[in-house]
């Protein structure tokens, strides 16, 4: 077939990505960290569409965001779950006697009690239909009764009206 009558090449739109295989390593270890996707685009140097874009077509990078956030979520829980139960941990405090010419290290176990605000965000999340909050407003009328509407009609005679 003669160059006239060839099909013609389909052309490629847009600009060239600046996705690399090796971002998928990169990614995962920041959203390990605890990065966004706002702070991939960042790190990357693209907008977070683009973020958004290799997603989509990257299975390989979308797997390694999703399963690196879930990661991080996973501690974020491990904490809150502890920080509502309370709990202890190895410490050392270190002091300079005057009369020493060396630090003195003393090891201890400092107990973290268990914090109310961790306790009730934990149950609402995770026990929502016994720990929501409930606000429930009820209108009655005098004495408990029933709320009574009356619309009252008054013919004033203009004669007994005074000016």
């Amino acid at each position: 077939m003669d160059q006239e009558h060839q099909a013609p090449e389909r052309a490629v739109r847009g600009r060239p990505t600046k996705y690399k295989p090796e971002y998928v390593e990169q990614a995962a270890k920041l959203c390990a960290l605890g990065a966004t996707d706002r702070d991939l685009a960042d790190f990357f140097g693209v907008a977070i569409n683009a973020i958004w874009r290799w997603s989509t077509k990257y299975p390989e990078f979308r797997s390694a965001l999703k399963s690196s956030k879930e990661s991080a979520d996973e501690r974020v829980e491990r904490s809150l779950y502890q920080k509502a139960c309370g709990y202890t941990f190895d410490a050392v405090k270190i002091f300079m006697p005057a009369s020493h010419n060396e630090p003195v290290y003393a090891k201890y176990r400092e107990h973290v009690p268990p914090d109310t605000t961790a306790c009730i965000f934990w149950l609402k999340n995770r026990q929502p239909n016994q720990w929501r909050e409930r606000v429930q407003q009820e209108h009655v009328g005098p004495d408990g009764g029933a709320i009574v509407h009356r619309i009252e009609r008054a013919i004033i005679d203009p004669a007994h009206v005074a000016n």
